[in-house]
């Protein structure tokens, strides 16, 4: 656009003023052919704020950090300036089924979409690899382990593979697992400077993460490890004035199922989902709840591909009323009438509860959200206290050893060389990572930072563990529950009125 003004101007004696309504014309069109692409696509008449003020950062080639809440319509932001610009935009996703359902929309529409994930079939995965080289894609979903593989870094980095934009869906996972459970989340912000030192000068990748969960700390986090630069923020509150929030205490296993069945059978034949915080329990109440005829199933990481696609496609086609899950279920899959959400055991983190209980209501009809506790002493049933003991106690052996493995590092090196040498040794090179005490050379390469500069592994521990305790303060807290979470998530400025008056203090309160 820049271009053509100048073009123009070359050739007609235009005034400052003239050359601004010049330049906002053309603007104006230019949005005008986004809005009708936006129609045409999704049949929609116009955008729910903030959606065309992202959709314009993104198209101006701005790093953002957008933090939406779940069901706000997050995916239409980075699909829209994806399919406009000539190039490709990887998607990098934390789960299969997140990848698959939104390509799957995305083919029904006959949009130039792939993912590749280490489920997908050789002649497919072949194909995709086939279609980045020979530039037939505007959206790639995979995972950052996917990503950083061989097979797909030796392409995207070739000079003639055009990447416009790196965005982070879900990007709350990075904060959660990239330091213990998934540490290829920590390299991420070495993609952009490396990839860049193979492209054509000029050219320009945007970074953009989108969550619906980051307090003030995990964006923070995500500024940090992401590398963004001067980053467009979207800050929208996680209020959903449709979501009642309940917290009931029990004394005994038998009193946690009772509870919960009771409250399931208050909602009738509604839709619902039931979290748990392993596979094992899932299974076992899958089996409870099959024994009194429900319609239910079990779903957790353990399960084959093919078995979890059929019990997402029975679920939201209503054959299963409800599904007993892991946290990995429902991120990404759209179900509107979701009624009721029960936690069986309380997350260890406050952004995985909003995740959660975001599920739920997404037509913004009445839902209620029930999570179920040991009573605070734990001396009647010390459930709670012993699952958070065994928690704290991994994640405190995680720290303990990155600190050994520190002490053996030679200054610089290959991260893959790490992982072989030492048991762990990715995760703790990532741990490292978080505090500060090694930098990305690239991708592969880390180096040691100066005494001076590397921070403090015991520190890191202690931000953790603020986190999980302000968990437990939720769950014994008498005030407002929207008033805690909005403080806890920074939107202090909007609790100075606020009285859901439907979560249970406030209707205790009211009585």
């Amino acid at each position: 656009m820049t271009t053509l003004i100048i073009a123009i101007a070359r050739f007609l004696p235009l005034t400052r003023t003239m050359l601004q309504k010049i330049k906002n014309e053309l603007m104006e069109n230019s949005w005008d052919s986004v809005r009708e692409t936006f129609k045409k696509i999704w049949g929609y008449e116009a955008f729910r704020p903030p959606q065309g003020e992202i959709v314009r950062s993104l198209l101006a080639g701005q790093d953002a950090l957008i933090v939406l809440p779940t069901g706000g319509g997050k995916s239409i932001c980075f699909q829209l300036p994806a399919l406009l610009q000539t190039g490709l935009t990887l998607i990098i996703s934390p789960l299969v089924a997140l990848m698959e359902n939104q390509v799957q929309e995305l083919r029904e529409r006959r949009l130039p979409a792939a993912l590749l994930h280490s489920q997908v079939p050789r002649y497919q995965r072949k194909q995709t690899l086939q279609a980045i080289e020979q530039q037939k894609l505007r959206l790639l979903y995979l995972s950052p382990e996917t990503l950083l593989s061989p097979p797909v870094w030796q392409r995207i980095v070739q000079p003639h593979v055009r990447i416009n934009g790196l965005i982070l869906d879900e990007a709350h996972c990075l904060v959660q697992w990239g330091e213990t459970f998934r540490p290829a989340y920590r390299r991420l912000g070495a993609v952009r400077p490396t990839l860049l030192q193979h492209k054509p000068p000029g050219q320009k990748i945007a970074i953009a993460a989108f969550t619906a969960t980051a307090n003030p700390q995990a964006q923070k986090t995500l500024q940090h490890a992401l590398k963004l630069r001067n980053p467009q923020s979207f800050l929208i509150s996680p209020y959903r004035p449709n979501l009642h929030l309940k917290v009931r205490a029990i004394c005994t296993p038998r009193g946690r199922r009772q509870q919960m069945l009771k409250f399931i059978q208050s909602h009738g034949k509604q839709s619902g989902l039931v979290y748990v915080r392993s596979r094992r329990d899932s299974e076992e109440l899958a089996q409870w709840f099959q024994s009194s005829n429900y319609s239910t199933a079990a779903y957790h990481a353990g399960l084959s591909a093919e078995e979890r696609r059929t019990i997402e496609g029975q679920w939201l086609k209503g054959t299963l009323q409800f599904v007993i899950c892991t946290s990995a279920f429902g991120m990404g899959i759209n179900k509107p009438d979701v009624r009721w959400i029960v936690h069986f055991q309380a997350p260890q983190l406050l952004s995985e509860y909003i995740q959660e209980v975001g599920r739920g209501g997404r037509d913004g009809k009445p839902t209620e959200a029930l999570t179920l506790m040991s009573e605070p002493t734990g001396w009647f049933n010390p459930e709670d206290k012993s699952r958070d003991r065994f928690f704290r106690e991994q994640l405190q052996k995680k720290y303990q050893q990155a600190q050994r493995i520190s002490r053996q590092l030679p200054p610089q090196g290959e991260i893959a060389a790490v992982s072989q040498e030492f048991k762990g040794g990715e995760f703790a090179l990532a741990l490292l990572h978080s505090a500060g005490q090694i930098e990305w050379l690239d991708p592969f390469h880390y180096q040691r930072r100066s005494e001076a500069a590397q921070g403090n592994l015991k520190q890191l521990s202690a931000t953790q563990q603020r986190a999980q305790r302000e968990m437990n303060r939720y769950l014994t807290t008498r005030g407002c529950r929207w008033q805690f979470l909005l403080n806890a998530f920074g939107f202090s400025s909007e609790t100075g009125t606020l009285h859901c008056g439907r979560c249970d203090n406030c209707l205790k309160r009211r009585r």
